[in-house]
């Protein structure tokens, strides 16, 4: 549950600020009259990434067997590869995140109502997309059956909103650069659990072999029905008993990835941010 819950504050935090920057901007320029084709923008974004997550969720019900563990494993493998790329651009961009959505913004306003739709729309949008996709491949790779993993996604997305809304309102200050560099390293090991799952659905549709090649059995040690086991299936989805394929690409995956990214993380550090980026980084308006 607490992988999914990291993914909904995640991807919810993101979109939140990307809201409460948009908001925040017409307010303090006195232009409240764009304010109801952001909203409209940013209310599609939201209706289109849940019909997305919708067809993902009863769209693949009529598939045979293979055919939804070939679709999930894809679908899986795409979306690890969407977040790999998120948290890395994430990362690079939260200390001018604020000053880039401005320039589009000003952009917008000066073409028209059309405009402030489609960059409310654009802008929020990314988000949700991707965050539908992940979270469905992430809630069928830690529960089947279970509504635990949705319950910690929405639970996420419930604190992002209200944490959002204290960044609004001038409550809440964070250094936005440190918040998305660990909050995306945790995000990488969940993202690398995804993706074994996404391996191992890809052998049950008998699209890649070695189904019955187990690297390890530990299931006696660590029952999956335990509350251990359930545990680490939640944070880690962690398997007993993963194949040889599985493991391989889970490390092949997690180690250089996660070292790039905290190497590259470390990079910005060694040189002292401007006043401006500093202030940026740590708030929204």
């Amino acid at each position: 549950m607490f992988g999914n819950y990291l993914i909904g504050l995640r991807e919810g935090l993101e979109a939140s600020l990307v809201v409460c920057i948009l908001v925040a901007y017409l307010v303090k320029t006195e232009r409240r009259d764009a304010l109801r084709p952001v909203w409209l923008g940013i209310g599609i974004a939201c209706a289109i990434s849940l019909a997305f997550g919708a067809m993902l969720e009863f769209g693949t019900q009529e598939l045979t067997f293979e055919a939804q563990e070939l679709l999930g494993g894809t679908l899986s493998i795409i979306s690890v590869g969407l977040v790999t790329w998120m948290v890395f651009w994430m990362k690079r961009t939260a200390r001018h995140l604020k000053a880039e959505l401005h320039g589009k913004l000003d952009s917008a306003l000066a073409m028209g109502t059309g405009a402030l739709v489609a960059t409310a729309f654009l802008a929020v949008g990314r988000e949700g997309l991707e965050t539908a996709l992940f979270v469905w491949a992430s809630v069928r790779a830690s529960g089947e059956g279970s509504s635990a993993p949705l319950a910690g996604v929405l639970l996420g997305i419930a604190t992002a909103i209200l944490l959002g809304w204290l960044f609004y309102r001038g409550a809440l200050k964070i250094n936005l650069a440190k918040f998305f560099k660990w909050t995306g390293a945790m995000l990488v090991v969940v993202a690398a659990g995804v993706l074994a799952y996404g391996i191992h659905d890809l052998q049950e549709a008998r699209f890649l072999g070695g189904l019955g090649d187990k690297a390890f059995d530990i299931s006696a040690t660590i029952p999956p029905d335990s509350w251990y086991g359930t545990l680490l299936k939640g944070v880690f989805n962690f398997q007993p008993d993963p194949t040889v394929i599985q493991l391989s690409v889970w490390a092949l995956y997690l180690v250089p990835v996660l070292a790039l990214f905290l190497y590259d993380s470390a990079r910005p550090a060694a040189a002292k941010p401007q006043p401006a980026q500093a202030e940026e980084a740590t708030q929204t308006g």
